[in-house]
């Protein structure tokens, strides 16, 4: 299920920076610091330290091989809580060892998805008030209310902290879609306006040749016969003449119509009054 799987490395890596790294080792040395400083734990410290270095040997483990697979985790949870409630059942008086399931609850809220997470954390908070109730009755319960609180507490801050990072991350590949999206817009539209240059460069060439070119031919073919009347009949040129005079101004203003046409449109030309 996608539910019971571990968050992928680099989404929960940033949660165990060296400040948190830091706080959750100095949380466990205060812990194994009661342990040594309870003359009544003196028989039982070699159990003691041995299974509270086993912890934390396991503890360290999966903090730094971020990303271990759901199949090795729950395990090793069970293992944790088992250390766990073993210390607990040795001296259930000395109920600072029930802390160990804070360390756990929020190593749980990081390594694991909904509804997992809250599975384990649960889990951690009724054996909280579960196993000291058991060995110190109504005593225990009010013993266990405050590392029951931290449990839910670190848990919630860790997933409320996860949320904002993915948003981050999602708004961030968000943003980076958009830009290249408008790179991509920016290019289409680059080549777009190429092409309509090209066409319109073909256009203008394809109305040159059938009009200009013609109209220049036709002034060529003029000017010929121009020159062939001015020596065998003179008096015949004059039309001629006049008809090479309109061609060279039908070629003019041809020419003139296709510079304008070349030439930029002012963004207000199309709000100017026609002349």
């Amino acid at each position: 299920m996608a539910s019971s799987k571990s968050i992928p490395p680099d989404a929960y890596r940033p949660l165990f920076k060296w400040d948190g790294i830091l706080a959750v080792y100095v949380f466990y040395s205060a812990v194994l610091a009661r342990s040594l400083a309870e003359n009544a734990l003196r028989p039982h410290m070699p159990l003691y330290l041995v299974l509270e270095l086993v912890f934390l040997l396991l503890y360290t483990l999966v903090i730094w091989r971020q990303g271990t697979r759901s199949r090795i985790l729950h395990p090793y949870f069970g293992v944790q809580a088992l250390i766990t409630l073993v210390l607990v059942s040795q001296h259930p008086e000395f109920d600072f060892i029930v802390n160990l399931f804070v360390l756990l609850s929020l190593q749980a809220a990081i390594v694991f998805t909904d509804p997992t997470r809250w599975v384990w954390v649960g889990l951690f908070v009724a054996l909280t008030g579960g196993s000291l109730i058991f060995y110190l009755g109504i005593n225990g319960l009010a013993l266990a209310l405050v590392p029951m609180v931290g449990c839910i507490l670190l848990s919630a801050y860790v997933v409320s902290n996860q949320g904002v990072r993915i948003a981050r991350r999602q708004s961030e590949s968000m943003l980076r879609q958009i830009k290249e999206t408008n790179r991509q817009l920016e290019l289409r539209a680059s080549q777009v306006e190429e092409l309509a240059t090209i066409e319109e460069r073909n256009r203008l060439a394809r109305e040159i040749h059938d009009s200009v070119s013609q109209t220049m031919f036709s002034i060529i073919l003029n000017i010929r016969s121009a020159q062939i009347l001015l020596e065998r009949n003179p008096v015949q040129i004059r039309p001629h003449l006049e008809q090479l005079h309109s061609l060279t101004q039908s070629a003019l203003d041809q020419m003139r119509s296709l510079i304008a046409q070349l030439r930029p449109q002012s963004p207000d030309a199309s709000l100017r009054p026609p002349m």
